[in-house]
């Protein structure tokens, strides 16, 4: 969390940051994250660890939530440590922040390509190039296989 510090809206640097949900107690569900997710209009900070031990993620700027349509604001961005911090921010060139339901997770999109998506189990997930946020493979390979989830959330 440390290094994510000065890629965050500077209004929040001081904030403390609470840890919402974690798979290691509170297990692997989507629905179980959304029902954690911490108050309407929070900050949170998706962090995952594939099988391959890679770690990546996301920062929203809004509480994720189910949704029929895409929400958030051009403060989100996607980031990985491979093995250094990378941060990937919006690029403008659409409003496909994120959007989620039952089955499915989503940040970034365009063309039909996902920035980074998270199956209804939590179990198993992808990470494809994006206009809305013009990343890279968050992971190391185009799907992946999550051992560890956390949303922090603000206080």
């Amino acid at each position: 969390l440390p290094q994510l510090g000065p890629h965050l809206p500077p209004r929040l640097t001081q904030q403390p940051w609470h840890l919402l949900y974690c798979t290691a107690r509170d297990g692997f569900s989507l629905r179980t994250l959304y029902r954690c997710g911490g108050r309407p209009g929070c900050p949170a900070l998706l962090l995952i660890r594939d099988t391959e031990a890679q770690a990546f993620g996301a920062f929203c700027a809004s509480t994720i939530r189910c949704s029929n349509s895409f929400y958030g604001t051009g403060e989100t961005f996607l980031f990985s440590f491979s093995p250094e911090l990378k941060v990937f921010r919006w690029t403008g060139r659409n409003n496909f922040f994120m959007k989620g339901d039952v089955d499915l997770l989503m940040f970034g999109g365009g063309s039909g390509r996902f920035g980074l998506w998270l199956d209804g189990d939590l179990h198993h997930g992808g990470s494809h190039p994006c206009e809305t946020f013009d990343n890279e493979t968050l992971s190391a390979r185009e799907e992946f296989c999550v051992q560890d989830l956390e949303v922090w959330g603000l206080a």
